[in-house]
């Protein structure tokens, strides 16, 4: 066992607080760019062309951050997390750098990629330090304040994109974040001190990064464009279906031989790493089916901005925050299990009253749905990781975290997917109000599953710290 009990990992001689400041600064790249470049995507094609192209600004980025999140868990448990985290806050610098200085629709998708590749370490590794260098008694506030950072961007992030995009250069987007990863860099340089990892010539699973890197880019691709830039059943598709799935089945093959295993299937075979994966997978798809459509259903339903639309949404990512900062004391007091069980019901009742939402509904409806789903993610999101973090010593943690990341890149897929699917299956060309809540019902009624799966999973946790 590690950090279950008042002793944090031996090995670690730091200060904290700026450690956390720093890591809350690293999140805040990730967080930042996921909601800053939305709305200056008109401004971007108006000045680099390429209207058709823009979605993929997005699906590439997020490709290239869920299938390089294995790969930095597995190479931060063997060569440390400072390498691995500083790694990617310069590959996050170097394609910011670039994504601002594009000539072209296809160069800025390009080093949107790079900066993927960047995010991939920073996210899993802020959460992953957190987890060494806290107790358990702590982390569950430690994650809120992780968490709150996803919050204040989600409002600070359309706010900053608009400004740069009217009054300096939607460029600016990007080089905004030049100083953040200069100065969290700089303070881990300063205040983290991580002792070195005694290995004897690390083998490297390449062979098995690579399968696992083209095999779930292939599904994820599929995902993604399925149903967009191809039909679900054209010989494209399910050539991309088949010969992903292929690759990831040979991957596990490879994995069950390696020596070192960049993605060991021992994640799969215990029940708490197992349980949190999945509830963290549901989690995506949820979080991905409001995100995507609670702003449109404001917008094409109440016939509001943009500016109400976003505020209706900030209540999600206002409760969780909250409920995960407080979580602690819930999960000490009366297990693992229990305080997953309230966020599951939680989310729930959030959905159920997402579901009765309609033309007549209120501005404050939506809010209240969002916040109280949000305070169910937080009571089981956070607990789930940390009590799948407690169950493992510091040289397995690196791979759980990243496993629980790459699960939720992949519910936020496959959210994508059958969300978009249902939506463009019910609304036409017009998109008059009634066919859009109608078409926004069902999505609703897809959280609402999600809900009461990711309750049912709850029941499989253990009630303390690990098996």
């Amino acid at each position: 066992m590690a950090t279950t009990d008042s002793s944090t990992d031996v090995g670690f001689r730091s200060e904290r607080g700026p450690i956390l400041i720093a890591l809350m600064l690293s999140s805040s790249l990730v967080a930042l760019d996921a909601t800053i470049i939305a709305t200056a995507v008109l401004t971007i094609v108006d000045d680099l062309g390429g209207f058709a192209q823009f979605p993929w600004l997005f699906s590439i980025y997020l490709l290239a951050q869920a299938v390089s999140v294995p790969l930095y868990g597995k190479l931060a448990d063997l060569f440390g997390r400072k390498k691995i985290m500083l790694f990617g806050i310069a590959v996050f610098c170097i394609g910011s750098i670039l994504c601002g200085l594009a000539w072209s629709m296809p160069a800025l998708i390009v080093f949107r990629a790079v900066q993927g590749l960047g995010a991939g370490a920073v996210q899993p590794m802020a959460i992953t330090i957190a987890g060494d260098i806290y107790t358990l008694a702590e982390r569950a506030k430690v994650q809120g304040y992780l968490a709150s950072v996803w919050a204040i961007s989600s409002v600070l992030g359309p706010a900053l994109g608009g400004i740069f995009s009217e009054f300096l250069s939607w460029r600016w987007i990007f080089f905004v974040n030049i100083p953040l990863c200069a100065l969290a860099a700089f303070m881990l340089l300063r205040k983290f001190e991580e002792a070195a990892v005694v290995r004897t010539k690390p083998k490297i699973d390449y062979l098995g990064a690579g399968l696992l890197a083209v095999g779930a880019t292939m599904v994820l691709l599929g995902l993604l464009e399925g149903g967009q830039s191809w039909a679900w059943g054209s010989p494209i598709s399910i050539a991309i279906f088949v010969g992903g799935f292929v690759l990831l089945g040979i991957f596990a093959w490879v994995e069950s031989r390696a020596e070192e295993p960049i993605l060991p299937l021992w994640v799969f075979t215990r029940r708490v790493l197992v349980v949190s994966s999945l509830i963290s997978l549901l989690v995506g798809a949820l979080i991905l089916g409001l995100t995507s459509y609670v702003p449109t259903f404001v917008q094409g339903v109440f016939g509001t901005g943009a500016i109400i639309a976003g505020f209706s949404l900030s209540t999600l990512t206002l409760g969780w925050p909250i409920a995960a900062s407080q979580s602690g004391r819930v999960y000490l007091r009366f297990g693992f299990r229990t305080t997953a069980l309230v966020g599951g019901s939680l989310g729930v009742v959030g959905a159920v009253l997402a579901t009765l939402l309609d033309a007549e509904s209120q501005i404050w409806n939506v809010a209240a749905a969002c916040f109280v789903i949000g305070l169910g993610m937080g009571l089981i999101a956070s607990p789930t990781l940390i009590a799948a973090q407690s169950s493992v010593d510091w040289s397995e943690r690196g791979v759980v975290t990243s496993t629980n990341m790459f699960a939720r890149s992949i519910g936020s897929a496959v959210g994508v997917a059958v969300f978009g699917a249902i939506v463009n299956a019910r609304v036409s060309g017009s998109r008059e109000p009634q066919e859009l809540s109608d078409a926004i019902h069902l999505v609703f009624i897809g959280v609402l599953a999600a809900a009461v799966i990711m309750t049912a999973a709850a029941l499989l946790m253990p009630k303390r710290t690990a098996q």
